[in-house]
């Protein structure tokens, strides 16, 4: 049996700057709140709570006033700065820099009098984060079915969360041109954050769609590993279910079943842009030790 790990897979280099943050905070002093799951995947979360991190939410901020809350990759509004200061919290900001372009590319869309409408999910923190830039006022879309929601006569600016994927936001972007008189597509074009696209999805995320179909294709068995509320692991492994039928998710290794590995040849282990390299890894070395045929001893 030949267990590959896929080359492309675990974090973006966004949550990579975040874990580093988070580390080297904890390396100073373990008193650490994260507002918020500082990723989804649980077993990441573990690894960095027996070092001190605890999560909190919005609403506990209190239990953290006086001390040190980081702020995760997916960003945070105005509303949250505002409140840490009032209760002389030090915010350490490792808000991923593309999310933060594209709060400040909302926030100067909305000051100049634009309908924002957001690609996205309502609920998710990103969204959250950039809905704050326009004091609420954003409409979220998360379908093509959504777009009666856009107020049709007012000047217009579409932007993504950047964990979108590309094809339902272009097919959003033409039914709203052949409705809207004055639309623009938000887009972000800057060098310090190496990020130049014609929309705002992370071109690292999407860029993985095409990757990560190609190698589920390739492997009779695909094991798919992520937190189970991740956003992205959702969208991803949906790919590799399609390209490989054969596609597991799990969290951990005490998901994986003997059944999965009866018979086969090529194993492929993959996971979404919150996934560590150690815990696939972890699943890696539980595979051959447990499934893989071993010689017989003549």
């Amino acid at each position: 049996m030949n267990v590959t790990i896929d080359q492309y897979s675990g974090f973006c280099w966004g949550v990579v700057r975040t874990i580093e943050i988070a580390e080297q905070e904890l390396g100073e002093s373990p008193d650490l709140y994260s507002l918020g799951e500082i990723i989804h995947n649980p077993m990441e979360i573990n690894r960095l709570g027996e070092r001190g991190l605890r999560t909190i939410s919005v609403a506990d901020l209190e239990k953290a006033r006086g001390g040190r809350v980081l702020i995760r990759a997916h960003g945070e509004p105005p509303a949250t700065y505002r409140k840490a200061e009032e209760l002389g919290i030090t915010i350490i900001d490792a808000t991923c820099p593309v999310v933060t372009k594209v709060q400040e590319r909302i926030r100067k869309f909305y000051l100049d009098g634009y309908q924002v409408v957001i690609f996205g999910k309502k609920d998710h923190a990103e969204v959250i984060g950039l809905i704050g830039q326009t004091n609420g006022e954003a409409i979220v879309i998360k379908s093509l079915e959504e777009i009666d929601k856009v107020h049709f006569d007012r000047k217009t600016v579409l932007f993504s969360q950047t964990t979108m994927d590309k094809p339902t936001f272009y097919r959003i972007k033409e039914a709203l041109q052949s409705k809207v008189k004055e639309l623009v597509v938000g887009s972000i074009e800057d060098e310090a954050v190496g990020f130049h696209a014609k929309d705002t999805i992370c071109g690292q995320v999407s860029g993985r769609e095409k990757k990560i179909r190609e190698f589920a294709a390739a492997q009779d068995v695909v094991i798919f590993v992520a937190g189970r509320h991740s956003s992205n692991g959702k969208v991803l492994y949906e790919i590799v279910k399609d390209a490989n039928p054969r596609s597991h998710f799990v969290e951990d290794t005490t998901e994986l079943q003997p059944a999965w590995f009866d018979q086969v040849e090529r194993v492929g282990i993959t996971g979404a842009t919150s996934t560590p390299q150690w815990l696939m890894q972890k699943v890696k070395k539980s595979i051959e030790e447990a499934y893989a045929p071993q010689p017989s001893v003549v």
